[in-house]
């Protein structure tokens, strides 16, 4: 009987989403037998445009071929594929000219400025990396088809991903947060609500879970758990976690890693590390997709993405990252701190939680645009005079998020204009980051932004006393996901405004100093005259 169920499930027919470039998402019938050519027929019949040899299919970053059957893919029920285009025309026309000519173009190509006098109309095959500076006055561009693109603009993606890999679209949950005074770190609460995969919205760990669970979970660090031995093999590859849920309710994990597998990796180099009583057992994951290592059946403890450390491939290892930029408001004029990191939330988390201690400001700014290497080294510079110390060359590799992470510091004396920084490996000098710094970016008051902990501590009595439009606050705070509906009715139900005052503040200062800026900004925005009055009195 076991084996005619399992037939059974092998040939149901079940729905995939299938997302377009335009954004549109099709749910198509399908079953294990079917190959990626007659998912590209079905959705044909639903949408004409899309021909089955016009598109190529992706699936948890990989390119999926016409022959292989879904169930190669690992094709589940509500599994999310994305449709790209092969092609595109961007027409560049010039009037009045007799001759039409076709240019096929890959990426990454550079297109100069055309002289005044070329007779052209070109049709030009484009990708969205493609940049086409200033043409001719009398030229005029029209989109002709629609481009192959990178990835639909609404497609939800890690903030440091690259365009190479498709991010799988997971329903996202946001955990409630608390900070452990005791352990010293923050805690995530995700209550998932039914059986399903779901993903955290601050983390991107995932789980697939057969039933609704509430699941707990932290950061840890490597360093505290590698030996010396362990670290002469094994690079972290990702965060680890300290992880507790119920048991037998979790069918998979899926944990962050920061491999770039768009690139030519050895994925048989991957396992995931358990701690449990001190001691490391290792287990290769079930499949790797674009951004996580996914473990069937797992059992929890401190769990986390290892890769195999070779010499001779250490610097083979693409991995994506993240470049944060800091101002230091007690720093003389202009002085930012320049981080590169792996793409690694618990290092990001940490290096947020101490510059905001130092009351910097966090200046946003792109990922770079192509994989970096570990155990090189990567050149920053600027478009205008700067002293960067103590050297340009800054050195790419993983610290544990407790460990004092590597920046260069950057002093400008003048920022009244827009510059460039830039970032280029030293190894062969291709350029690698770039991003513009605005006046708008830096030099605002210290007290805009990463001032929220400070703030909160130095007025408490004060903000218990005077703090008003608790009802608007309260709100601003839910919707942020800082406080929860039963927190919000906990501090609403207490007998006086005082006593709702400080209760209210001792709960945000509970979540941690992310808690406390958010509830800074709110109060900067809602009560602008008490701020005011509060910071300069």
């Amino acid at each position: 009987m076991a084996g005619r169920e399992a037939e059974d499930e092998s040939t149901d027919e079940f729905h995939v989403f299938i997302k377009t470039s335009s954004g549109i998402v099709f749910a198509v019938p399908v079953s294990l037998d079917d190959t990626v050519w007659d998912l590209k027929v079905k959705l044909n019949r639903q949408d004409p445009s899309l021909t089955p040899d016009g598109g190529r299919l992706i699936n948890a970053g990989r390119q999926m071929e016409d022959s292989q059957t879904l169930q190669h893919y690992g094709i589940k029920p509500n599994s999310f594929v994305y449709h790209i285009l092969r092609y595109g025309t961007l027409r560049v026309e010039f009037p009045d000219t007799p001759l039409t000519s076709t240019v096929q173009m890959m990426e990454d190509i550079y297109i100069p400025s055309l002289p005044d006098e070329i007779p052209l109309t070109s049709a030009v095959q484009v990708r969205e990396d493609i940049y086409i500076p200033s043409l001719p006055d009398k030229a005029s561009v029209s989109a002709e088809m629609s481009y192959e693109s990178k990835q639909s603009n609404d497609s939800p993606t890690p903030e440091g991903n690259c365009w190479r890999c498709m991010w799988e679209d997971l329903p996202k949950v946001t955990p409630v947060t608390h900070w452990d005074d005791l352990a010293e770190h923050l805690v995530y609460r995700a209550d998932l609500p039914r059986a399903g995969v779901f993903q955290c919205s601050l983390t991107g760990l995932s789980f697939e879970v057969k039933s609704a669970v509430t699941i707990t979970y932290r950061y840890d660090t490597w360093a505290e758990h590698l030996s010396e031995a362990d670290w002469e093999t094994w690079v972290p590859a990702g965060p680890l976690f300290h992880i507790k849920v119920q048991p037998g309710v979790v069918q998979a994990v899926y944990l962050p890693h920061f491999i770039c597998l768009a690139e030519d990796v050895n994925t048989s180099l991957c396992s995931i590390a358990h701690f449990k009583s001190g001691e490391m057992t290792l287990e290769r994951p079930t499949r790797l997709i674009a951004f996580s290592a996914v473990l069937e059946n797992p059992s929890f403890s401190l769990l986390g993405v290892l890769w195999r450390r070779l010499r001779s491939t250490l610097n083979s290892l693409p991995m994506h990252s993240l470049v944060l930029i800091f101002q230091q408001f007690n720093a003389a004029n202009t002085t930012l701190h320049f981080y590169l990191i792996p793409d690694d939330n618990s290092v990001k988390q940490a290096i947020l939680k101490q510059e905001m201690e130092y009351e910097s400001k966090f200046i946003p700014k792109p990922p770079p645009f192509r994989p970096l290497f570990f155990g090189c080294n990567y050149q920053v510079t600027t478009t205008a005079p700067a002293q960067i110390t103590p050297q340009k060359q800054l050195p790419f590799y993983y610290k544990s998020p407790k460990e004092q992470q590597l920046f260069v510091e950057i002093y400008i004396e003048n920022m009244a204009k827009e510059i460039e920084l830039l970032m280029t490996d030293t190894r062969d000098g291709i350029e690698v980051w770039r991003a513009s710094l605005r006046s708008g970016d830096a030099n605002l008051p210290a007290r805009v932004s990463g001032r929220g902990a400070a703030f909160m501590k130095e007025n408490k009595t004060m903000l218990c006393s005077r703090m008003g439009q608790l009802r608007t606050i309260l709100m601003y705070l839910r919707d942020a996901n800082v406080i929860n509906s039963d927190e919000e009715e906990e501090v609403r139900h207490q007998d006086t405004k005082l006593e709702r005052n400080r209760m209210l503040l001792e709960l945000v200062e509970k979540k941690g100093w992310e808690a406390q800026e958010q509830l800074y900004q709110i109060l900067q925005r809602q009560d602008p005259y008490l701020m005011e009055d509060l910071e300069f009195c």
